[in-house]
């Protein structure tokens, strides 16, 4: 089977043998895939120059198994240029993409999803908002709701009221369990209407996701969390 010209994202790519890389990509119509990108690595090859994170490009491949063959790889928009912790941003959400998604799943409204939120991080600086808008969106892609305007059992989040998340079952009164992340009402509510202006909501928020995302990912680990590390450190 052949692919022409399909838009696509490259998430990342790894060595292979001497000459070639596996690539793993974003595609708008068929979800994550690993492309075998054969002679990329040589000095003089076409592909090599195509195979950047966070640039829509088109690419044509073929095969019907786990690893397809990449032929081609053409520009389709111009260079977003992300830099700082915007380019540490556009990281981890390739890397939750590569951990998270499953492959040759069609996403398309989350491609374009993804493809709004690399574009958000290239022209603002609204980076927790937009982090925290990509992960609980992705997680619902996955089948995994994050419930932030009612607890366990439907009623409504109160903002004065303290609570603890647990995964599987979302918020709770503390006297009914010892586990999750503990919160305040108000969070939750701040997070369902995309406001993240109090610094309280902003760091707890953070501790939310984070706990959510280490759940649904058992015993994988993240690669850039030690980037966002090394970027605090730079910027104190």
């Amino acid at each position: 089977m052949r692919f022409d010209e399909q838009n696509i994202y490259i998430l990342h790519t790894y060595p292979f043998k001497e000459t070639s890389l596996l690539v793993e990509v974003f595609s708008e119509n068929y979800g994550r895939l690993s492309l075998l990108a054969k002679g990329a690595r040589r000095p003089r090859s076409l592909l090599r120059g195509y195979l950047q994170p966070f640039q829509q490009v088109q690419g044509t491949w073929s095969g019907s198994g786990d690893l397809k063959t990449l032929f081609s790889v053409e520009w389709t928009s111009k260079y977003l240029g992300l830099q700082e912790q915007g380019l540490v941003c556009g990281f981890y959400m390739n890397e939750l993409l590569i951990k998270l998604l499953p492959k040759d799943e069609p996403v398309q409204s989350f491609f374009n999803f993804y493809h709004t939120c690399l574009h958000q991080l290239s022209s603002s600086k609204d980076y927790e908002k937009i982090l925290r808008r990509f992960e609980i969106k992705l997680l619902e892609e996955l089948g995994y709701q994050v419930k932030l305007l009612v607890d366990e059992d439907d009623n409504d989040i109160i903002a004065d009221q303290l609570y603890r998340f647990e995964a599987e079952y979302g918020a709770s009164l503390l006297d009914k369990t010892n586990h999750g992340i503990k919160l305040r009402g108000k969070t939750l509510l701040d997070m369902a209407k995309d406001d993240y202006q109090d610094p309280a909501t902003a760091k707890e928020s953070k501790s939310l996701m984070r706990y959510l995302i280490n759940y649904y990912m058992g015993n994988e680990t993240l690669n850039t969390k030690e980037l966002f590390l090394k970027n605090e450190m730079e910027r104190k």
